[in-house]
This record gives structure tokens, C-alpha cells and sequence, in this order.
């Protein structure tokens, strides 16, 4: 898996950035997360080796962009013309873009986007009902080629079959929060999202449990390192396309 990460830092905006796990990095070493930068890495998709082939090549998994920040965030706002532009010229490679501030998409958006670039995708979070109820609606008026949901971290159930239904959602994702602070994340939950993207034909993936996983009437304290393993163990993932 590929990340690319053109800026660095965050501010936080809603009940899913309260244990932000970039703020818990930094932390540790006496950085503070809320200070936007722009990275060291700032041009990975087009660096090239001696031989001038770009080091970033094609496979299977996509580019997953701004992991320790959002794509859309007003401090960006001058840097983020020349990260659509990389994007734009490595059209070979598929992008991921996973945002909390769809509320700005089209603010950000370069002039050529038109209905969305055929190699990206964007997840709009929706950690609980509240933020579904504002993001979504935004979520499905803009021009995007492929949308996807993130319920991540999930910290209650969610009611998205109203928005499934306009059948512009290719995916939803349910993940717990880790870190030694984490909320509950119920395994009904996950479920209930589960049921709902059935209804309507849409993929579903279990990403991982999450640090304090609720099942039945238990409550279990699971590792970071098999947080993941244990969503895949749960065997509900839904691929649309293999059925």
C-alpha cells in the first residue's frame, strides 16, 4: 500500500477527531499536529530514479492521500493546486482520498475536474449520525466518478440506507478507534452497516475492531497489531463486483 502524504498536521472538527491517532504520534515527539506543513514528500508521485521512470509505479493498491492531514483543508489551500496537478499526470495510478471536509469540495476542485478524475476516490468519514446527516447530503451533490464511506472510527450506529439508495456509493468501510483512549466500537454496529449496504448492493468492508471492541454483552481490549486481523477474521466483507 502506497501513501503519499503532500502536508502534514490537522485541526480538529468533530467528535471523530477528539483521539485523532496523528495527534498521539506527533505527541510523541513534541510536535504539535494542529500546525500545518508541507512535506519532504510533497512531490512523491512524480520523483523519478536515475533512469527517469518514476519510483511510483502501478499495482494493485491505490495511493492513499493525506493520511496525517485532509485533502481539503483551508491551510492547504496554496499547495493543493500542484497536488491535483501530480494526480492529473500519474492518471496510471488510482488515488484515495479520505476527507472530514467535503463541505469545501468544491472550493478545492481544479478547473478541468468536470464530473471527477477517472482515477480517484474519495471517502467521505461519517463517524457517527450526526456527521452522516451533514456530510452525505453534500457527499452525493458533488461531481465525484467514485464515492466511498468511512465509518471510522465508528463511535455509534449509523443510518445510511437513504443515501445508499441514490446508488452513487461503491463502498462503506466500518473501523474502531485504537489508541489507549478508545471508544467503544459495537460489533452490532458494524453489522446494522453491513445489512444496510446488502439491502442496496453496495460493498462493505470491516476494516479493524478498533482498541475496545464491544460483542454481545462483552467488551474486549484488543491489541493494536491484531485489531485488523480480527475484522478479517469476522468474515463479513462484501465485494459487489465477485458476487
Amino acid at each position: 500500500m502506497a501513501i503519499w502524504n503532500p502536508w502534514h498536521g490537522c485541526t480538529k472538527i468533530s467528535p471523530g477527531c477528539y483521539n485523532c491517532y496523528v495527534y498521539r504520534r506527533d505527541a510523541e515527539f513534541g510536535k504539535d499536529s494542529s500546525i500545518i506543513t508541507k512535506t519532504a514528500n510533497f512531490d512523491m508521485p512524480i520523483k523519478k530514479n536515475r533512469k527517469k521512470e518514476y519510483k511510483l509505479q502501478p499495482d494493485s493498491e491505490p495511493v492513499y492521500t493525506c493520511m496525517t492531514s485532509d485533502f481539503f483543508i483551508k491551510d492547504a489551500d496554496g499547495w493543493r493546486r500542484e497536488a491535483w496537478q501530480m494526480i492529473r499526470t500519474r492518471s496510471d495510478l488510482e488515488f484515495v482520498i479520505i476527507t472530514k471536509r467535503i463541505d469545501r469540495f468544491t472550493e478545492c476542485i481544479p478547473a478541468d475536474w468536470g464530473e471527477g478524475y477517472d482515477n480517484v476516490t474519495v471517502m467521505c468519514t461519517c463517524e457517527n449520525q450526526s456527521r452522516a446527516d451533514y456530510r452525505l447530503p453534500i457527499f452525493l451533490s458533488v461531481p465525484i466518478k467514485h464515492k466511498s464511506i468511512i465509518h471510522e472510527p465508528m463511535i455509534e450506529g449509523i443510518k445510511i440506507e437513504r443515501y445508499l439508495e441514490a446508488g452513487q456509493i461503491e463502498q462503506v468501510v466500518c473501523g474502531g478507534e485504537s489508541g489507549d483512549n478508545a471508544r467503544i466500537c459495537d460489533y452490532a454496529w458494524v453489522l446494522e452497516s453491513l445489512e444496510q449496504c446488502l439491502k442496496y448492493d453496495v460493498s462493505f468492508y470491516f476494516k479493524q475492531t478498533g482498541a475496545k471492541f464491544k460483542k454481545g454483552n462483552k467488551v474486549y481490549q484488543i491489541e493494536r497489531k491484531n485489531q485488523m486481523i480480527q475484522a478479517q477474521k469476522a468474515g463479513i466483507n462484501y465485494d459487489k463486483n465477485k458476487h
